[in-house]
C-alpha cells in the first residue's frame, strides 16, 4: 500500500467549547486511510505566554505549518477575538480554511462562512473527512 499523504490541521476553537474540538480531533484520528498532524493549541496544552502578544506569536507559530484550518461555526465564534484572529492570521499566510457547522446549529457567524473556501461543512465525520481530503 502506497505512503498516505499527512494533512498538517489546525483545528480552530473556543476552548470554552473544546468539547466540538475534541469530537473533530477524533474523526480525524479514526478516519480509515488517513493521516494528519494536529497544529492545534488545545486547553489541556496552551501556551505558556498567557499575555496578548504571546498568544497572538504562540497561534501564529501553530497555524504556520498547517496545510488547512478549520473553523467550529458555532455562535460564539462571532464574539471571539481570538478566533477572528485565527481567521485573520490563516488568510494571511495562505491557508485554506473550511468551515464547520456545529450540529443542531441554525446559524453560523458571518466571518466563519465568509472565510471558508467551501460551503459550511456538516457536522459528520464523512464531511469533515472528505473537505480536508478535497482541499488538501
Amino acid at each position: 500500500m502506497p505512503t498516505l499523504k499527512n494533512r498538517m490541521i489546525f483545528i480552530s476553537h473556543a476552548w470554552g467549547y473544546n468539547q466540538h474540538y475534541y469530537k473533530i480531533e477524533e474523526w480525524l484520528n479514526d478516519a480509515q486511510n488517513f493521516s494528519w498532524s494536529n497544529c492545534s493549541v488545545p486547553s489541556h496544552d496552551g501556551l505558556s505566554d498567557k499575555t496578548s502578544a504571546g498568544l497572538s506569536r504562540g497561534m501564529t507559530r501553530q497555524i504556520n505549518p498547517a496545510q488547512v484550518v478549520l473553523i467550529l461555526g458555532g455562535m460564539y465564534a462571532a464574539h471571539s477575538s481570538w478566533i477572528e484572529y485565527e481567521i485573520s492570521e490563516a488568510q494571511r499566510l495562505g491557508k485554506t480554511i473550511i468551515g464547520i457547522k456545529p450540529w443542531g446549529q441554525e446559524r453560523v457567524p458571518q466571518i466563519v462562512q465568509d472565510a471558508s473556501i467551501c460551503d459550511m461543512v456538516g457536522w459528520n465525520s464523512a464531511s469533515v473527512v472528505q473537505a480536508v481530503r478535497n482541499y488538501t
